[in-house]
């Protein structure tokens, strides 16, 4: 929901950030999988509940997310293959970290957790699933020029989950409550992305059946 804003104020300091990059001859591969390496950090760091540490390598994790695509438009090595291992990777990080809460407290996160990760499935599926789509009719969005593929947003997307993370960290004794709201906020997302997402290619089939005829 906040991710169009955000990425209006996110894209100057991170395309300043990439031109250092550049310089030093970091490549944008280099950037996802370092990025990556990092965020993974947060799960034995949560699990031991070292919560303000662990914070820290998620903030750089999402900081590194942004920065291999600037990197990638930069040096002009924005592919489809750098794209796919982005998102990949992102989906195995957030499932790393609410893994990592549940293993802080098993006794009374880990059915909360649970909930959040069958919850983040559907936003995962329902998201990957349209793109996959959309890329087949050329639909494109020009809120989101910088995305390497077709983006379906929500009430949850990348600002709300970083937000979420941010939250947990700062009050993990109260992880089963929050989670619990941003697990219904995903659901609810789930279910506007298949709804909208369902009647967005049955109207483009209606289309392109009208103009066969």
């Amino acid at each position: 929901m906040l991710d169009r804003w955000t990425a209006r104020w996110a894209q100057p300091p991170l395309r300043y950030l990439a031109g250092g990059l550049a310089r030093m001859r970091i490549t944008p591969g280099q950037v996802t999988v370092g990025g990556f390496a990092v965020g993974l950090l947060a799960l034995p760091l949560l699990a031991g509940q070292w919560f303000g540490a662990a914070l820290g390598v998620i903030l750089l994790n999402r900081l590194a997310d942004g920065l291999d695509g600037a990197l990638a438009r930069h040096t002009r090595r924005a592919s489809d293959a750098g794209g796919f291992l982005d998102i990949g990777l992102d989906f195995v990080f957030y499932a790393a970290v609410v893994l990592g809460f549940a293993l802080a407290d098993p006794a009374a996160n880990a059915l909360a957790a649970a909930w959040l990760l069958f919850a983040f499935m559907g936003t995962a599926s329902s998201f990957l699933a349209f793109a996959i789509v959309a890329a087949r009719h050329r639909l494109e969005r020009p809120d989101f020029p910088h995305k390497a593929f077709f983006y379906l947003d929500g009430l949850t997307e990348g600002t709300e989950t970083i937000l979420a993370f941010v939250a947990f960290c700062l009050w993990p004794g109260h992880f089963v409550v929050l989670s619990g709201v941003f697990t219904i906020a995903c659901l609810i997302t789930t279910a506007t992305r298949l709804w909208g997402g369902y009647r967005t290619l049955r109207r483009l089939e209606g289309e392109g059946a009208g103009r066969a005829r």
